[in-house]
Formats: C-alpha cells, structure tokens, sequence
C-alpha cells in the first residue's frame, strides 16, 4: 500500500459525503463543515472558491479544486454575494441567522440547491477521515489547489455527475470508488505540474531503484528488513541504495520504514478493538513494549493515549 492509497482507505471504509448542487445566481454558501479534505468538481457553469485566508479562485468548467483543512471558505456566484446558506458540521444546513434550512434539499437523489434547472452545477465530495498515512500527503497541498480542465482529459467529472443520481443497490459503493478515482488522478495531475510541491518521497517513486524499495516497504512494513535485504530486493549493493535513497528521499532507507510503520500504526490504533500488541505486530514491531517506545518517541504520546485522543 502506498501513500495515495492509504489516504483512500478511510473514506472506502466509511463512506464520503456526496453531492450535487444546482444552483441560479445569486448564490453563495458559507462552508463551516470542519471537513479536513473536500473535492469541488464543475459540471456547468462557474464558481468562486474564497477562503477566509487567501486570494478567491475561479473554477470554470470541467474544474477539480481541492480544499485541504478545516477552515471555512465561501462557494459562490461571485465573491462579493453574502452567503445566504451556511454547511454545519455534519452537512447540517442553516441560514446565517442560525435557521434550520430543509427546502433545499428537495430537488432530487443526492441533490440540493435552490433551483433544479439552474445554469450552475456542481459536485462536492467531502473525506471526514483524520488518518495518519493520509496526512503523509495531504501535507503537502496547498490549502486551495484547482487543476484547469485544460490540463488534463478525464472522464470521471462527467461519470460522477451521471452515476451521482442514481439509486441502484450498490450506489454508495460506487460512488466512493468514483470519488476515490478522481481524487486520485487530481492529485496525480497536481502534482505532475511544473513547480508542484510534491514530497520527494513521491517524486522518488518514478526512480527504478528507490521507487521499488519504497513500494516493498509500503507493501511488506511487518518485514523484518534492513538495508542489505532491500537492497538485493532492488537488485543494487547495500551502499548503492542506502545512498540513493537518502539522496532522493531525504532520509536512509531504515529511517523511512520507522515513520511508515509509526504512521500506519497510528491509523491502525483508531479502528475499534484495535489492541497495541495486535497493531505492533501489523507494522513489524516483535511486542507491544517495542512499539510503545518507538511510538512514545517519535510523536510524544503512548499508544494508548493516542486512542483516547482519537475518541476511540
């Protein structure tokens, strides 16, 4: 499992909240969700993403931005509409003076706004995961990104905005899997853009050598490995990857797999009935004692006093 997939494994597991909204200017909602990623996608029309702290960005058609954080932001005709809808955590819809608003969503399966032919159409899909695998990544965005329908060709706008109305046994499963690949492939698209901030260990994964010693760690982390055993996995000498790796990743082979364990360990340590000694042993740590410390020491905190943190 690599890292774009670990960020997926949340939202697979419990479900992303999706919608389609039509709408017919003016227009503008105030987004106070407090979800930590959401996908904007334009089907027709146009609209302004502003955050709160920030320039305002215009999304044209066949737009995909990402919105990074749990800090409010504005979706709107134009920047200077005062929102007349705000998103409460919980997709809860009020107006600004704190009223609950239901006539808004009527319009249809998985469909809301304030008119059903309205000329603006948008998509929105919104991840509630905290995972620490995914935030390996997520780090790495900008708070607002947008990725111009002029930079890439892709179905998945036009399929999502098909399947999103249906209500087939396995629609929700569907539609998870349609969110995930776009999600995936905005991401790809980002960050193979000029100037992109990727993570070297992202970029890393397009070298022969060190993309395939990051790809067995991230498949294989229980392992028992060391250098010289990934090394002949790569097919290089000890030296040669220990050198390579660090040069493009920024840190030695060893050093890598610690963070990975303890990443994955820290999203394993979530799920309910999860105990240190099953999860140390997912992760390659030979006790619970083992991974404790090494948990204890990179991020502060026991094992246990993450869970209690995480609500578990």
């Amino acid at each position: 499992m690599d890292a774009v997939v670990g960020l997926l494994d949340g939202p697979r597991a419990q479900g992303a909240f999706l919608l389609r909204s039509m709408l017919t200017p003016p227009w503008s909602m105030a987004i106070k969700d407090e979800a930590p990623l959401t996908l904007v996608a334009m089907v027709r029309g146009d609209a302004w993403i502003v955050p709160d702290e920030g320039a305002a960005v215009r999304l044209h058609l066949g737009d995909v931005a990402i919105i990074r954080g749990t800090g409010p932001y504005t979706v709107a005709d134009d920047p200077t509409t005062a929102p007349q809808v705000i998103i409460q955590p919980g997709q809860r819809c009020t107006s600004p003076d704190g009223q609950e608003l239901f006539e808004m969503t009527q319009l249809g399966v998985r469909t809301w706004g304030n008119s059903v032919d309205g000329p603006t159409m948008l998509l929105t899909g919104t991840y509630t995961m905290q995972g620490a695998v995914g935030q390996r990544l997520l780090s790495a965005l900008p708070p607002l990104l947008v990725v111009p329908r002029e930079s890439w060709e892709s179905p998945l706008v036009p399929l999502l905005a098909t399947e999103i109305v249906k209500d087939d046994p396995g629609q929700e499963a569907v539609l998870d899997r349609l969110l995930d690949l776009l999600l995936i492939a905005t991401l790809r698209e980002w960050f193979a853009r000029p100037g992109a901030n990727a993570p070297a260990w992202y970029k890393a994964h397009s070298d022969p050598v060190v993309g395939r010693a990051l790809q067995t760690l991230h498949n294989n982390p229980a392992q028992p490995w060391t250098v010289a055993s990934l090394a002949a996995k790569t097919g290089v000498s000890r030296a040669a990857l220990a050198r390579r790796f660090t040069a493009l990743v920024g840190e030695p082979p060893m050093s890598y797999l610690t963070g990975w364990r303890l990443a994955l360990a820290a999203d394993l340590l979530r799920e309910p009935g999860a105990t240190v000694g099953a999860v140390a042993h997912r992760v390659g740590y030979g006790s619970s004692f083992a991974l404790s410390a090494a948990f204890k020491r990179r991020r502060g905190v026991s094992p246990r006093q993450h869970r209690v943190a995480a609500g578990v």
